[in-house]
């Protein structure tokens, strides 16, 4: 029979997660039933989602229960094969979570190409975040040509690549990411026309400095005191994808000053702005444009990109600490084995 290291959800935390909300056990799996597979993972994907996955509350998903195995993307061999579909030695994409190996439904994985790209990307960009950056800017923002996007998390897998699609179609890409480094590569690594660090004490008037036209597609992943900045800046008919706030993810009550949801709203009716939320399972129709654009750009070396991988399972729960505080340099990935 064989064992998998799993991380664990221990507790759910209250703010921030610590490391004693998860807990690292070895646990008999079983063997492959008809049509499943058992895989060995290799790379596990971190992402800002999951932090709302360890609450027991109403979303689009539901909760990791207490005990369970957490959540996440993750690219696999298969080492026993009762499928038609796949054998030995094949590398898929599952969603297999937090642990060393894995029985997946032959019918819930995808095969990947291990000679087109390196197979870490299948959780980077050219997995869930490189898509969630197509779909959403190209789908909700429509950048047109001459117009000016701006973009929260900007050298991260989601962030990195929606400021280099809206190069690609012509507009301008302001982003916008924590410290003076990551500023620094949004235009040396990623092409972004500016990159801004918003821990600066003067980020408000940096940004409108570089948006003197105004800002019409702004892609929220963070929220917080950069929305707060960019709200001011939005032209008439501007778009907001909303992709995440993830300065919110670990708040246990509401910010502190005076409610500003009228004047939000004025301003959302009078500059008649678009706001919309979405998952990236939303546009699952446009998966086969996702994967043709990306891996032609990423050949012709119009999308770059980063990854910050972390070697071992159990460093998994600091990374992901760590990434909800912005530390990650690029798309974080777990190499597993």
């Amino acid at each position: 029979m064989t064992t998998s290291r799993q991380i664990q959800l221990a507790s759910r935390p209250h703010g921030e997660p610590t490391p004693a909300n998860f807990t690292i056990a070895d646990t008999p799996i079983g063997e492959p039933g008809p049509d499943q597979v058992l895989l060995k993972i290799r790379y596990l994907s971190l992402d800002p989602y999951m932090r709302g996955r360890m609450n027991d509350a109403k979303s689009y998903a539901a909760p990791v229960p207490v005990g369970g195995v957490m959540e996440g993307g993750t690219v696999g061999e298969v080492l026993v094969s009762n499928s038609e579909r796949f054998r030995p030695g094949d590398i898929v994409l599952s969603h297999s979570g937090w642990q060393s190996h894995a029985i997946a439904d032959a019918s819930a994985l995808r095969k990947i190409d291990p000679t087109a790209a390196p197979i870490s990307t299948a959780v980077g960009v050219l997995g869930m975040p490189g898509m969630t950056a197509y779909t959403g800017l190209l789908t909700i923002g429509q950048p047109k040509p001459g117009e000016t996007v701006v973009v929260a998390a900007a050298t991260g897998p989601v962030g990195s690549a929606v400021g280099q699609i809206a190069k690609i179609k012509g507009a301008r890409a302001v982003g916008i990411a924590g410290g003076p480094d990551k500023a620094k590569a949004l235009t040396e690594e990623f092409g972004f026309d500016v990159g801004l660090d918003h821990r600066s004490p003067t980020f408000a008037q940096d940004l409108k400095a570089a948006c003197p036209d105004g800002i019409d597609v702004y892609f929220e992943n963070v929220g917080g005191h950069v929305f707060d900045a960019v709200f001011p800046l939005l032209n008439f008919f501007a778009r907001i994808p909303v992709c995440g706030v993830i300065a919110q993810y670990n708040a246990t009550s509401l910010p502190d000053g005076p409610d500003r949801m009228p004047l939000m709203l004025r301003d959302i009716l009078t500059k008649r702005l678009t706001f919309r939320g979405f998952i990236v399972r939303d546009f699952a129709d446009q998966s086969k444009d996702f994967f043709r654009d990306m891996s032609q750009w990423i050949r012709d070396g119009k999308v770059k990109y980063r990854e910050d991988v972390v070697e071992g399972l159990d460093k998994a729960p600091e990374a992901f600490i760590g990434l909800l505080k912005g530390k990650n340099f690029g798309k974080l990935v777990v190499k597993v084995s």
